[in-house]
């Protein structure tokens, strides 16, 4: 049960992300959360970006990290 939570406030922050990420061209989708790992796809203009990663690391991962409790890490798949 508290997996189902985590990935409920997973969801709910990306909606908060998913904005500045649209403005750019780009988007994100949740694709899973294994523990405190959670695992997203860029799509649009994030996939073939070159700072895809910073953007992933430093501002989704930071992003969630601080909103929700108990991630650890974000990934690309």
């Amino acid at each position: 049960m508290k997996e189902m939570t985590l990935r409920e406030d997973v969801e709910r922050a990306l909606e908060e992300v998913r904005p500045h990420l649209q403005f750019e061209g780009g988007d994100i989708e949740l694709v899973d959360v294994k523990g405190d790992v959670v695992k997203v796809r860029l799509k649009g203009a994030c996939m073939g970006c070159p700072m895809s990663q910073m953007t992933l690391k430093w501002g989704v991962e930071t992003y969630l990290r601080r909103r929700v409790p108990g991630v650890r890490s974000v990934e690309a798949v």
